[in-house]
Formats: C-alpha cells, sequence, structure tokens
C-alpha cells in the first residue's frame, strides 16, 4: 500500500526557547531563510507525501499562516515586482495537501499521533517531529524509511550513528543486521549510557507506522503524565518486527538553543547567496573568548 500522509505534531510550547517562543511558535524560527517547519514539509513532499497532518496547539496559527496564501502580500510582491519572492510565497502554499487538528488528550508526542487515527484509517503513516530534519537532496531520509516499509511491511523507525555521550542522549537500538544499514531490532532502551549497550546507533525522530500503533498507543499507560510513542512501539514490537534504517543524511537537531544555531551555522555557509559573506564575517570577527 502506498504511504501518503504524514503527521507532524506541532502543539508544544517550546519552553526551551522562552522567552522567544510566548507568541512565536519554535517551529517558526528561521533556518537562514526559511523556518524550521517548512524544511520538514519540503522532506516529505520530496519523499512522495502528498498529505500532511499537522496537530497543534494554542498559538500556532502561524504555522497554518505560513502555507495558506497571502492574497495582500502577493498582490504587493506583483505590483512591486518582486518576481522571485512572490513565486517562492505561491509555492509555499501549494506544496501539498494539509489539514490541522487540535491536539486533545494528555501530554507527550503519543497523542497527537492518537489524535491523527481518524484521519489515518487503516493506512500506514509517517510521523516526524517538527524540531529535527534531514537534508539528503539526493534521497530524502523519509524515502529510504517509506522504501524500507515498502520491502519488509513492517514499523520502520530512522537510526542514526552516535557516540558514548550519544548514548546518554537518546534511545540506543540494538538487533540483527538483514541488510547493509537495515536492522532488525531486537531491543531498544533508553539512554542506557555507554556501559550498559555496545551499540551505538540512537533512534531519533522519524518513523513508518502501520495503523495497528492506535491500539497499542489506546493501551499504553500514561507514565509522568505523558503519553509516549516509543513505549506503544516496543509494546507492538513483540507482536511483530519492527525495522531501524541507519540513513544517510545530514541531521540537524533543532530542538535546542545550541543545535539551532549550529543548523544556522552550517547551513548559513553552505548557502549560495549568504555563504561568501558569512566566511567573511566569521574570519573578521574580534573575538575574546
Amino acid at each position: 500500500m502506498r504511504i501518503t500522509k504524514a503527521v507532524v505534531p506541532v502543539a508544544g510550547f517550546g519552553t526551551r526557547f522562552l522567552p522567544i517562543t510566548k507568541a512565536l511558535p519554535k517551529e517558526m524560527l528561521p533556518v537562514v531563510d526559511k523556518p524550521v517547519v517548512q524544511y520538514i514539509v519540503e522532506e516529505l513532499v520530496a519523499s512522495g507525501i502528498p498529505d500532511i497532518i499537522f496537530v497543534t496547539g494554542q498559538n500556532k496559527r502561524a504555522v497554518e499562516d505560513h502555507f495558506d496564501f497571502h492574497p495582500e502580500l502577493e498582490a504587493w510582491l506583483e505590483k512591486t515586482g518582486k518576481d522571485k519572492a512572490l513565486a517562492e510565497v505561491r509555492k509555499i502554499a501549494s506544496l501539498a495537501n494539509f489539514v490541522y487538528i487540535r491536539q486533545k488528550g494528555p501530554y507527550g508526542n503519543g497523542t497527537p499521533v492518537l489524535n491523527a487515527r481518524h484521519l489515518i484509517g487503516n493506512e500506514p503513516f509517517v510521523v516526524v517531529w517538527a524540531d529535527e530534519f534531514f537534508i539528503n537532496r539526493e534521497k530524502p531520509r523519509v524515502r529510504q524509511l517509506v522504501e524500507i516499509f515498502e520491502k519488509y511491511s513492517g514499523t520502520v523507525l530512522t537510526a542514526v550513528k552516535t557516540d558514548d555521550e550519544g548514548t546518554k542522549r537518546y534511545a540506543i537500538i540494538e538487533g540483527t543486521k538483514i541488510e547493509e544499514d537495515v536492522l532488525q531490532i531486537t531491543k531498544m532502551v533508553e539512554k542506557p549510557g555507554p556501559k550498559a549497550t555496545k551499540s551505538r546507533l540512537a533512534s531519533v525522530g522519524g518513523y513508518v507506522l502501520t495503523s495497528e500503533i492506535f491500539d497499542e498507543l489506546e493501551k499504553t499507560p500514561v507514565r509522568n503524565q505523558e503519553l509516549w510513542l516509543a513505549d506503544a512501539i516496543a509494546s507492538l514490537g513483540k507482536k511483530q518486527p519492527l525495522y531501524a534504517k541507519k540513513v544517510e543524511a545530514e541531521y540537524y537537531d533543532v530542538g535546542s538553543r545550541l543545535g539551532w544555531y549550529e543548523a544556522n551555522l552550517k547551513l548559513g555557509l553552505k548557502s549560495p547567496e549568504l555563504g561568501g559573506e558569512l566566511k567573511k564575517l566569521i574570519k573578521n570577527l574580534s573575538l575574546d573568548i
């Protein structure tokens, strides 16, 4: 069955970026010249996903506005001859079919997935988080996951190489290698630390899920007042195979201030328009560190 739908939760408060996220959704923070959420949508579209379901909350109107047409702005751009900018803003609204629903239920990243059940039905679907993105121009990360799903018809998780420090930050995957860069998962432990596992393969955001995940989420206990998708996936793994795809792509974790600055710096240096001037600026900085 072809995968056509993706769920993107955007209801979080963005507390790590306060006070700026008091009024501005963290998903709308800019990375060079685009908001974070646009990078995510562009990856989904490039992966062949036409229907994108945003699970939103209060103060997230800016996300909806960004992916909508803006007749007044477009008329002004056309009148002033800003043809390049006009084409860009019109393209954004036409990238995909967008649906917006409000998050209802307990905190946790399992709730927005469960909220989309009535829109997904019995289809397999993609879930990606809005505080990280991957870039691979030739084959997007989501496309890589979808291809593994099409081959094995089971849940597929994004995996990336990590180091000892990463074992303290991420869930670590252990499993049996079934082909190059693909594992059938035998164990996944949340932040085990370097001494508790030999694996250095981390599970980060990005999943292809089957509709069976909804029943598991319904039965998953709320832990520390939050409903966790990882708990439901672990429960599902007792009934059917789970797979991990070690993706080939540049990973940008923009869920922290340092990660956001790093993404802006790296992608800014790669920008055809800004890269040269940014390099000069960095070289000319007089830093007293």
